[in-house]
């Protein structure tokens, strides 16, 4: 956590709504003061301009840093962590914000604790630390120590959150189109929706234990992950307490040996196919803080299962088919597949389409190499974004994708990520045709017999 100040957080609407509403009159001030200014020096500025300037930006991220919650986290829906649809200027709000989350103060904790815990919480503890060593926008994390000896995570929600999640959404994304940091042609409705109905899920931490349950039982025998266990007679559905478990950032893999980078970039994406093809189930924050390395033990620890997503069979089904379809360059069986998920419109014309597909087919790139794929020497990332660029300028012919598809691509997308920054080596092919082998296990017989 690199932010030591404290900011209450806003628990009521009423002084949520009051917040936001200060942040907009601030940002209208400034504007009408450098439009002035920039008037009687004989220039004709742009409103956007005026918006996106560097005093605009700093204030918006100070204001949604206090607030927490949806206020932090509807920019990043609206972003999809990739950056192909927003401006430079958002993608520096989002890092400030991601930088800069602030800490309740000691009394506002203190009360949390005592509704959830009574008035004798401190009883079962021989020590609870009062800082936390982590903030993020739906809570902050806590080191505790039980009578007994055992080290424990206490993840505690930010008052407020779970009530005002519809009205800081709805408010947050009329600020973001006011100011211009929304392109037009994004439309972003359904994925408003969709963002409301994620959060209220993350906001309730009994859910976040039932898919840390889920996860701990679906990767019990494997031996390259840990996943700390809850202390359930501790959780609410605000507070969340479970092992604490000692583990370096996972960014710091890439000081380890060439053989370590890539087998833990290579098990996070086989951890990725697996939540696709096998669990039907994913979770779909791929933010590097919720993994952490051991190097005494090679094991890669996983943590934060708020953001975990039911993935349909038919979609998982079709992501298959797309991803076969690309992996052999079969252009036909590719738009079926992705006009099943539901990335085209009737009206789209054929230019798009293909824009479109070119798109999943260079995603796919790491599938058709014949041999481990580099990542740290491939410029795919940025491939990716300028084809995405090209088909976000043409509002009339391009869509928002499904929110599943979304979520999917948001977590493939962080493990490409990662991958790079490890500068790992990985036979994403060996690893995509295992799964693919276990999904389809009667179909690849067949091809053998073939």
């Amino acid at each position: 956590m690199k932010s030591s100040q404290t900011a209450k957080v806003p628990a009521s609407r009423l002084s949520r709504l009051s917040s936001l509403g200060g942040l907009a009159s601030r940002v209208a001030g400034n504007v009408l003061f450098e439009g002035a200014k920039k008037l009687s020096q004989g220039q004709s500025p742009k409103l956007q301009e005026l918006v996106l300037t560097p005093k605009n930006i700093t204030q918006v991220a100070e204001k949604l840093s206090q607030m927490r919650g949806a206020a932090m986290k509807v920019g990043q829906m609206l972003s999809m962590d990739s950056g192909e649809l927003m401006p430079k200027e958002l993608s520096e709000l989002l890092s400030k914000l991601r930088s800069e989350a602030k800490v309740m103060p000691h009394k506002q904790l203190i009360e949390i604790l005592q509704r959830n815990w009574g008035a004798d919480w401190l009883t079962p503890f021989a020590h609870f630390e009062l800082r936390p060593f982590a903030a993020a926008s739906i809570g902050q994390v806590h080191q505790a120590t039980l009578a007994d000896g055992k080290k424990l995570a206490v993840k505690i929600q930010y008052p407020g959150i779970r009530d005002s999640i519809d009205s800081d959404i709805d408010n947050v994304a009329s600020l973001l189109r006011l100011s211009g940091l929304v392109p037009q042609n994004v439309q972003f409705d359904n994925l408003l929706n969709e963002a409301k109905k994620q959060l209220h899920s993350e906001a309730d931490y009994q859910i976040e234990l039932a898919m840390l349950n889920r996860y701990r039982a679906l990767l019990n025998d494997d031996t390259d992950f840990t996943i700390p266990a809850p202390i359930a007679n501790l959780c609410t559905s605000d507070i969340l307490v479970m092992d604490y478990i000692d583990g370096a950032s996972i960014e710091s893999v890439a000081n380890e040996q060439q053989t370590i980078r890539d087998s833990v970039a290579s098990q996070l994406l086989r951890l990725f196919f697996r939540e696709l093809f096998e669990f039907g189930l994913m979770q779909t924050d791929p933010n590097f803080a919720n993994f952490q390395y051991q190097s005494d033990k090679q094991k890669i620890v996983l943590l934060d299962f708020g953001a975990t997503r039911k993935i349909p069979t038919h979609l998982s089904k079709q992501y298959l088919l797309l991803m076969c379809a690309a992996k052999d360059n079969d252009r036909a069986a590719m738009a079926s597949a992705a006009e099943k998920i539901g990335f085209f419109r009737a009206a789209i014309d054929e230019q798009q389409k293909s824009l479109i597909l070119d798109i999943f087919y260079q995603a796919c790139e790491p599938l058709r190499a014949e041999q481990a794929y580099d990542f740290g020497a491939s410029d795919l990332a940025q491939r990716i974004k300028a084809a995405g660029m090209a088909i976000s300028s043409n509002a009339d012919k391009w869509h928002t994708p499904p929110a599943d598809a979304i979520f999917i691509h948001r977590k493939l997308a962080g493990m490409y990520l990662l991958a790079s920054r490890l500068d790992a080596k990985i036979d994403v092919n060996a690893i995509f045709n295992v799964m693919r082998n276990k999904a389809c296990p009667a179909e690849t017989a067949t091809e053998q017999a073939l």
